[in-house]
């Protein structure tokens, strides 16, 4: 597996609730489909059958998993397409209805096509799915099998199987004692790096910052005004989110009815500015809450490195320019300090999906918060002027105090307790940045041990605290 993951692509845009659950199957369905159309066999599609499975059936309803599927099949891109065109996708279809796969193709489809089933583990992965096109006979055209691994990336069982193949074989060759140079990884950036240890080792050895060496693979991979209006897209549609969870009143979708906070908290603190009071903590919350609110909505938003936990890389940096209104106001500075900002989060986050994960459903929630809060602290660091030494210990400090965290929506919804969560991972992030910065970089646990720990971590976890909704807060409170 490539060492390098781009900011481009573990920083997608696209539509709550969940990058697992929402984004990662509509990719999936899109993908199966496109595949019958380049095999020639799309006109011969007569039915399709999906089957969800694991924590994709469990939490599935609640985290929209039926509605994207029908969503890819129809062909719509969760980056591109409208929000409210994916809720009810699948309650439609009731006992038939037409469905037009790539747009073009129509089938006839019923609700009990796209089936959940909760108790069928796939051998790869939480997140399986199958699906199988028939042809009028009945008889199956193709069929395949697809995981959602976390942020909404998707491989395909093959994919899946040749991605744990070739960790293996790495594995082996460490505890056989050979020597694994980052280098040799067919990765195609001139600055590859497998862990925390080595990103060091290429800032100290180029003297330069961890951006610096992002933006050199990125802009290898990319011509640099790609890689430019890539990031600041992503920054812009980030900031976006904030200002629209903040705009926006009422009640959350679901059984719940969770209230949106968010603009009364905005309210209240425009007040309390008013009156000179220190609002910064108040606000950075109500950053994050907003872009929660939003995910929770279904509405568009970027995946951070997943959607469950989008708010946290958001409101740090809105926390920072807010706090540095001389950076804010020069639309310059700005643009290279939210730069620096995400690719520093995305060095940081690949070494997460690298070496552990950033699925709710395989790490519990400390591999979806814990995660967005360990980037966002090394981020906030280095824009603040962190050396590489103490954004790595920013980011190992975040992470340290989010081990262990479970994953248990209330009713399968990414309400309660996320959007909260998100609000005090905001704050855990900057806490960490501020202690790294007294520091000169040393200290005792390592951002690699810290990841380790949390990969061994999520493997011990119990199965009813990672996204199944089986245990934790999601059978411990009562729904009204």
């Amino acid at each position: 597996m490539s060492a390098y993951v781009s900011v481009l692509d573990l920083f997608s845009v696209g539509v709550g609730p969940s990058s697992s659950h929402t984004v990662g199957p509509m990719r999936a369905a899109k993908a199966f489909v496109a595949t019958l159309e380049d095999g020639g066999v799309l006109d011969a599609v007569a039915g399709l059958r999906v089957v969800l499975c694991g924590s994709l059936g469990a939490t599935g309803v609640g985290h929209g998993t039926p509605d994207a599927v029908v969503a890819g099949l129809l062909g719509l891109d969760p980056e591109t397409c409208d929000p409210a065109r994916v809720p009810g996708s699948w309650e439609k279809l009731g006992e038939g209805a037409p469905v037009a796969l790539l747009g073009r193709h129509r089938i006839t489809m019923t609700s009990d096509d796209v089936r959940l089933a909760p108790l069928t583990r796939m051998p790869g992965h939480p997140n399986g799915m199958r699906f199988t096109a028939l042809d009028a006979s009945g008889a199956p055209l193709a069929e395949e099998a697809y995981y959602s691994v976390g942020g909404g990336f998707v491989l395909t069982a093959a994919e899946l199987e040749s991605a744990a193949a070739n960790e293996a074989a790495q594995l082996g060759a460490e505890l056989a004692g050979e020597a694994i140079d980052p280098r040799t990884e067919p990765s195609g950036v001139p600055f590859p790096f497998a862990n925390a240890a080595e990103l060091l080792a290429l800032c100290e050895r180029e003297r330069t910052s961890i951006a610096a060496v992002a933006w050199a693979n990125e802009s290898t991979l990319r011509p640099a005004a790609e890689v430019e209006a890539g990031v600041d897209r992503i920054w812009d549609t980030m900031s976006a989110c904030v200002d629209a969870g903040l705009e926006r009143d009422g009640v959350l979708p679901g059984r719940l009815k969770v209230r949106r906070r968010a603009r009364a908290q905005r309210e209240r603190l425009e007040l309390a500015d008013e009156r000179g009071a220190d609002t910064t903590i108040e606000w950075l919350q109500a950053f994050a809450m907003a872009v929660n609110e939003e995910n929770a909505d279904g509405r568009r938003v970027v995946t951070a490195p997943t959607n469950g936990a989008a708010g946290i890389i958001p409101a740090v940096g809105r926390h920072f320019l807010r706090t540095h209104p001389d950076v804010a106001a020069d639309p310059a500075r700005r643009r290279r300090a939210m730069r620096t900002y995400l690719l520093t989060a995305a060095a940081i986050g690949a070494l997460y999906k690298r070496n552990a994960s950033i699925s709710g459903a395989e790490a519990g929630c400390q591999g979806e918060v814990g995660s967005a809060c360990s980037m966002a602290a090394g981020a906030i660091c280095a824009v603040l002027g962190g050396t590489p030494a103490q954004v790595e210990n920013a980011a190992e400090i975040a992470m340290e105090h989010n081990l262990g965290l479970t994953c248990d929506p209330v009713g399968g919804l990414v309400q309660v307790p996320c959007i909260e969560r998100n609000a005090i991972a905001a704050c855990t992030a900057v806490s960490a940045a501020r202690l790294a910065l007294q520091g000169d970089g040393s200290h005792v646990v390592s951002l690699d041990t810290v990841i380790e720990t949390m990969r061994q971590t999520g493997v011990d976890m119990s199965t009813k605290y990672k996204e199944t909704s089986t245990g934790g807060l999601a059978v411990n409170v009562v729904e009204c």
